[in-house]
């Protein structure tokens, strides 16, 4: 949808739209304060219900749990300082977690940029289309990239969006630990001491730039896809040759935007022991490496404005309010809404919001926490061959429906091992059984697997549903073992039966009602709460969450041992525990719907990589 603009400003767009084609040109958007909210929101990943972190949010005053670009567009203002741009912008919250006290303190953001870059390519740069949704970064990550520098060229191997950089006075120790890999601290850039992967362990204190999340988002978009399909509806561009990159053939080339994010770590200099391969720094997601880092665009521009930005603006970092022939001027004043949580997320906390527990390096990851799994939102960035066009929406469709590419065959000069057999009965006492793939088999990504240059996005999720009863056995790889101490839940609370501990994931498991207000939690209160609305599963989690819902989706099965924390509002009971729910059933059974992943044919291609 556009906005209406006069017919003066629209034909001072004609003639200019090869413009920005043959060389690079840019504009840093700035904004009028420092954000609109900070909330745990994220109407892209997790429409409708509260976020499993925090986010600050930029841009137009329409954001909500449900927000569409067709509401944006309707927004009263926006934190953009150009008028007429109400998309949204937003990024995780970092928490300091203080080593003397085990709080966690709300870093402030010291100013964000985003960067609209206009690159060198064949194609028509265009407007990005009223709603379209992207992602980039992946919230689930906890394992670094191939690499400590970015790399957005999809010839040359994986992409690597995500980035810190680290301004300091002197580099001397050095910003990384030397020869970290990763595994068990951040990663410097090979080309670059001041930036890396993962956090520094050393504060950032160049002159009024303090650490930087720096992050940025593909710029091919696919209409086959959709506007809404986050995790397949983008691509970086490939090399054209002469300096250029274009989009495939059907793909629309739009503004490749980069997000600056400056998080003002320099006030707790002193409070940490800096240059011994940690940090105390941690994201809204629980996550201590810093790997996670991403962020989320939705499009609310007046579409005729921002082509004309495109067409005739090379303001670079003077800023896109230096732009000639603005149609509506610029903000001012701060714009601002009510966080849609009602909770605390600034300030001295005990503990983050969410309840997420932290993961990454020595804290290992989170459960469901795996990269690559399709539900953390991870947008496709995978390269797309320019010479092959975009599939049609009904192709696309019939894509969909075919059967997958089949699992490479085992290596004839060694035969697979056999596999184990899990059982999982249900009320009925039928058995299903699952074989985990031939040990035999390359995993996923490995030289001579045909799936190599699959994106870990081009993953179809197949579900099948069981039911277990309370006492069913713990599925294969939980936490379970013989002989571990009951919990001492309670058998019946509410007229709903016990029905064991489950594993919850960042996903999470229950959705039909989540993290309602019920004050120091209880079961019974988790309990009364799930029956007034109707669903047939209740659960409590980590002393003070609750969840309702009618199945448990991607869960499986713990010892009663792994529910173990006291509720907070009566501490002779059990609510579940660290990623771990105590669930309730009306009928004493539980539904859970299980997910496998099989990779299906390949949409697309990576080129060979260029000598």
């Amino acid at each position: 949808m556009k906005f209406t603009n006069s017919a003066a400003a629209v034909a001072a767009m004609a003639g200019v739209a090869a413009a920005a084609k043959d060389s690079r040109t840019f504009a840093v958007l700035r904004f009028t304060n420092k954000g609109l909210v900070t909330t745990r929101a994220d109407p892209i990943v997790s429409p409708g219900v509260a976020s499993s972190h925090v986010h600050n949010v930029l841009g137009g005053s329409a954001f909500s749990l449900t927000s569409t670009g067709e509401d944006l567009i309707k927004s009263n203002c926006s934190t953009a300082l150009v008028k007429g741009d109400y998309s949204n912008y937003w990024y995780p919250t970092l928490y300091f977690h203080d080593p003397a006290t085990g709080n966690f303190e709300y870093v402030d953001v010291y100013y964000t940029n985003v960067y609209y870059f206009f690159e060198a390519t064949n194609d028509d740069i265009k407007a990005f289309p009223t709603g379209l949704q992207m992602l980039a970064g992946d919230a689930m990550q906890r394992t670094p990239p191939a690499t400590g520098g970015d790399q957005l060229d999809p010839s040359k191997g994986p992409i690597n969006q995500v980035q810190f950089t680290c301004p300091r006075s002197s580099y001397n120790p050095p910003s990384y630990p030397v020869g970290s890999d990763g595994t068990k601290a951040g990663m410097v850039d090979p080309n670059n001491q001041g930036a890396g992967v993962g956090f520094p362990d050393v504060t950032c204190d160049g002159l009024y730039s303090p650490l930087r999340l720096d992050i940025h988002f593909p710029s091919c978009y696919n209409p086959a896809a959709g506007l809404t399909n986050y995790k397949e509806n983008m691509a970086f561009p490939t090399d054209a040759g002469n300096g250029k990159q274009d989009c495939p053939k059907g793909w629309i080339h739009t503004p490749h935007i980069f997000f600056e994010v400056y998080y003002d770590t320099q006030p707790y200099k002193g409070r940490w022991t800096e240059n011994q391969g940690t940090q105390p720094f941690v994201l809204s997601t629980g996550d201590v490496t810093g790997y996670s880092g991403h962020a989320d665009f939705m499009a609310g521009w007046d579409e005729d404005l921002l082509q004309h930005i495109i067409d005739t603006c090379n303001a670079g970092d003077s800023g896109m309010d230096q732009c000639p022939g603005l149609f509506y001027g610029l903000n001012s004043g701060d714009c601002t809404i009510e966080p849609l949580v009602d909770e605390q997320v600034t300030g001295t906390l005990t503990k983050l919001p969410g309840n997420n527990p932290l993961s990454g390096f020595s804290f290992g990851a989170a459960p469901g926490m795996t990269t690559g799994s399709g539900s953390s939102g991870t947008n496709n960035n995978a390269a797309v061959s320019p010479s092959k066009p975009a599939a049609s929406p009904s192709a696309s469709k019939a894509a969909s429906s075919s059967s997958p590419a089949k699992t490479p065959a085992s290596s004839p000069s060694k035969p697979a091992a056999a596999q184990p057999t899990t059982k999982v009965a249900d009320s009925g006492s039928k058995t299903i059984e699952s074989k985990p793939p031939a040990a035999s088999q390359p995993a996923a990504g490995a030289p001579g697997n045909d799936d190599a240059q699959c994106s870990s996005a081009n993953v179809r999720t197949v579900t099948q549903t069981v039911t277990v009863t309370a006492g069913s056995p713990a599925a294969t790889g939980a936490a379970a073992s013989s002989g571990t101490k009951d919990n001492s839940a309670a058998s019946t609370v509410g007229g709903y039966t016990y029905a064991g501990c489950y594993q919850d994931n960042i996903g999470r498991v229950l959705s039909g009602d989540v993290l309602p207000d019920l004050g120091p939690m209880t079961n019974e209160k988790c309990v009364a709460n799930c029956v007034s609305k109707g669903f047939s599963l209740a659960a409590t989690e980590y002393g003070g969450q609750c969840y309702c819902g009618n199945e448990l989706v991607g869960s499986a099965k713990l010892a009663d041992s792994q529910c173990s924390t006291a509720c907070e509002g009566a501490k002779d009971e059990v609510c579940g525990g660290s990623w771990a729910i105590s669930v309730y059933s009306k009928t004493g059974a539980v539904s859970m719907k299980a997910a496998k992943a099989r990779r299906s044919e390949h949409a697309h291609r990576h080129r060979s990589q260029r000598n």
